[in-house]
């Protein structure tokens, strides 16, 4: 559908958008859309030519990948997110699958207004790096929880994170299927059923999708959240994109660095 002004303001204020002079942000937003999509929708497939730069707004994202009959889940976004930036940026196919996991709503930039835009504006390019460079920093911090711990300290430290994001609530409420959970984690469901199973000598209890953690400190001590891996920002009061994120936990664990030290 074509962007009206009230989903104009709204892109605004995003942190890619807000800092961009009014002649920047007409040009970049030139020919947008915001849509709507039901789950379950298919919104690219790796290998796809893109055309579009992705801006979820509202609803979740999961971004696949795949090889010969195997299929893993690289990420699970919330809004706000952007995804496929780096192959809009390079011009280049698509190297993951996205598809909406509920009713979503998507701001869809043309690609070629993106990089015309960037060519002309400095300011602009600099928004782009900054996106950029939280999302490569997110990939590195996914990397090494994959490769550095085991089954059972990924999903306590999964399960941390979530009690942070979710107000220090408990329960928590698992925000996707287990089947969704156990392939961002780089499991079976079945090695996940076994691992929520081994935390509960830490307080880890299951009820369908509630999570209730009756011993955090205990399943602390187990986890060993890390700042340089772990990124525990608590739910923002207003928009904040990849590179503000990543701002908060450098600031943080600099923070614990020299209470510790």
């Amino acid at each position: 559908m074509t962007m009206r002004a009230a989903d104009l303001d709204r892109v605004r204020a995003l942190p890619l958008f807000c800092r961009a002079t009014p002649e920047v942000f007409r040009d970049v937003t030139a020919g947008a859309f915001l849509q709507r999509f039901p789950a379950g929708t298919t919104l690219l497939m790796e290998g796809d030519t893109v055309d579009f730069l992705y801006v979820l707004l509202d609803g979740a994202v999961e971004l696949q990948g795949s090889w010969k009959e195997k299929e893993t889940t690289l990420a699970l976004l919330r809004p706000v997110s952007t995804f496929i930036l780096a192959a809009v940026v390079l011009d280049a196919d698509a190297l993951m699958s996205a598809r909406t996991l509920e009713r979503s709503e998507i701001l869809m930039l043309s690609g070629e207004a993106l990089r015309r835009t960037m060519r002309q504006d400095a300011d602009f390019s600099f928004a782009v790096a900054q996106e950029l460079s939280g999302c490569y920093r997110g990939l590195v911090r996914a990397v090494k929880n994959q490769k550095l711990r085991g089954g059972v300290e990924r999903l306590a430290n999964y399960l941390l994170t979530q009690r942070v994001r979710q107000g220090m609530r408990d329960p928590i409420v698992l925000p996707h299927e287990k089947r969704v959970l156990a392939s961002l984690l780089g499991m079976s469901p079945e090695n996940l059923s076994r691992a929520f199973a081994n935390l509960s000598s830490y307080g880890v209890v299951v009820h369908g999708a509630e999570v209730s953690l009756g011993r955090p400190d205990a399943l602390e001590r187990l986890a060993r959240p890390d700042p340089l891996i772990d990124n525990h920002m608590p739910p923002p009061s207003s928009v904040v994109g990849k590179a503000e994120s990543e701002r908060w936990a450098t600031q943080t664990g600099r923070t614990c660095g020299t209470v510790l030290g």
